[in-house]
């Protein structure tokens, strides 16, 4: 089988280079509308005459690869409803405006063949603001299926090492223990942040897809994930979020109620696992290989 060269993804930047900057521009309804997608119900995220009023950390989540041009000669595209959001990692480093334009650059990490036709891609960026502070770093992992013939991934320089990791909880309770239910309408209410797969809306795009019905889009999940333990272990104070890591492991769906679970593991960190019970698709764990950093 042929090698894969993944140099041969970018028209116009090399493996573990920075893209150029991409503008992004943003209101206060947009960060609005974010926070309710999630699930909020905290004032400061979704009012914006709070005297705390701030922008939910995790709200960068969708421009994780922004501005990189990949090849589709060198990878074929997967078509929308086979293209599953598989990790995402939030880190804050200071607060994003509440509206305004930021920058964000990106670079690929590494590439992977993942069973017949299926490739894991992951992609790092960063989002500066107008002043050019470094706000938020993104690692974002994507599963494609319906992609061929990658062969083997030939290994190359600079940024190309996966940062996907297995984690294990503890084999004992969890020190924290916190649930939500998800409404029937909350996928659609969280595609209205810009997120359009018809994976999460049509009936027909999700059997396509092999679901029994639409999922909630998995960068929602997140957003639910976070805001929860956010809630139960920082008091809901948006500069006490350090990072989220998350490994999406099965699908959640609307009218599920999502159970999240964290162990302490050392100073400002805990190991985080969700699940669901019964539901569409019976007791599965969702999200797995995941920590919490704090302040």
């Amino acid at each position: 089988m042929a090698i894969f060269n993944p140099r041969a993804l970018l028209t116009g930047d090399a493996p573990g280079d920075w893209s150029a900057p991409v503008p992004i521009t943003y209101a206060q309804r947009d960060v609005l509308l974010y926070a309710v997608g999630i699930g909020c119900q905290d004032l400061r995220f979704i009012y914006e005459g709070h005297p705390q009023f701030a922008v939910f950390p995790s709200f960068a989540v969708r421009w994780g690869s922004l501005g990189l041009k990949l090849d589709p000669q060198a990878l074929p595209p997967s078509p929308g409803p086979l293209t599953i959001d598989a990790e995402r990692c939030i880190e804050q480093l200071a607060p994003l405006p509440t509206q305004g334009t930021v920058q964000v650059r990106s670079r690929l990490l590494a590439v992977h063949p993942r069973g017949k036709g299926g490739a894991f891609s992951e992609f790092e960026s960063e989002v500066h603001d107008a002043a050019g502070t470094l706000c938020v770093r993104i690692t974002t992992g994507l599963f494609l299926r319906g992609v061929a013939g990658l062969g083997d991934i030939e290994p190359f320089a600079g940024a190309g090492i996966s940062r996907s990791a297995k984690l294990s909880v503890p084999e004992r309770a969890a020190d924290v223990t916190v649930s939500a239910h998800i409404p029937a309408n909350q996928a659609a209410l969280y595609r209205l942040s810009g997120d359009y797969n018809p994976l999460h809306i049509d009936p027909e795009a999700a059997r396509f897809g092999g679901f029994p019905a639409p999922i909630l889009h998995g960068l929602c999940t997140y957003g639910h994930t976070a805001q929860l333990l956010l809630g139960a272990v920082c008091g809901g104070d948006a500069a006490r979020f350090g990072a989220l890591k998350a490994r999406f492991s099965a699908p959640v769906y609307p009218g599920d109620t999502l159970q999240v679970l964290a162990w302490h593991d050392g100073p400002g960190r805990m190991l985080v696992e969700a699940r669901v019970q019964g539901g569409l698709a019976g007791d599965r764990t969702v999200v797995n290989n995941a920590y919490f950093d704090y302040r």
